[in-house]
């Protein structure tokens, strides 16, 4: 596999996740044998080290660190939430112009919920003739997320409190929504995607914003719910 790198210097790497790809090795790896770690190891010819985490569903931009000595200034970033990261998603129902999801999220069953925010705004809607569960049409909303804490599926979790699940979130999502999408449309993909990361680079001083274009599953739904402009950054 060919990953597409959108930015490289001497202490980090930032690839284009595709949909689909595990960051690396989990218990839930077994029937696969391609990580996007091992996959950038193999394509730079040198070790690296993830900086954060991106669901297997979720496409977009995922950052490195390409020597040991550089993951601790760079991690820091996002352990002090000093990275601005901007998400795409496709959600059920019309969402509100703009919000703050304030509501705490457990990681693990047994230890205590932890401070989970996520700000975002509508970007555009659009209302479908295909009737779902007992509603004769369907509506979605594109929206920009912005996680201000970095919880695990934290935007998926949130949008789901919110009633307003992720399409293709097959573990905190709606399956009759999901289901409409991969039979009528031809789009079984999750759709959440990491658009851009943004901070000040801690060797330079320089501030950088990194930003992946839509992989494949997005383009046509963006062109049939007509959301070209929306989308553009």
């Amino acid at each position: 596999m060919e990953l597409s790198i959108l930015f490289q210097d001497d202490f980090l790497a930032a690839i284009n996740k595709p949909n689909g790809l595990l960051v690396h090795r989990t218990r839930i790896s077994e029937e696969t044998k391609l990580f996007a770690m091992q996959e950038l190891r193999n394509q730079l010819g040198r070790r690296v080290y993830p900086l954060h985490r991106l669901d297997r569903g979720t496409s977009g931009v995922l950052l490195f660190a390409l020597d040991r000595e550089a993951t601790q200034p760079l991690g820091k970033l996002f352990e002090e939430g000093n990275v601005d990261k901007s998400y795409l998603a496709v959600v059920r129902g019309y969402v509100p112009e703009a919000g703050l999801i304030d509501y705490a999220l457990k990681e693990e069953k047994h230890k205590p919920a932890q401070e989970a925010r996520t700000r975002y705004r509508r970007l555009a809607v659009t209302e479908l003739p295909i009737p779902v569960g007992r509603y004769q049409t369907a509506r979605y909303s594109l929206v920009e997320a912005n996680p201000l804490t970095g919880r695990m599926h934290q935007i998926r979790k949130h949008f789901a409190h919110i009633c307003h699940y992720v399409i293709g979130d097959k573990r905190h999502g709606d399956w009759r929504h999901n289901q409409m999408f991969a039979q009528e449309l031809a789009c079984p993909y999750m759709l959440l995607h990491s658009r851009s990361l943004a901070f000040v680079h801690p060797f330079s001083g320089q501030p950088v914003t990194i930003t992946a274009p839509l992989p494949e599953p997005w383009h046509l739904i963006v062109q049939k719910f007509g959301w070209q402009e929306a989308v553009q950054f």
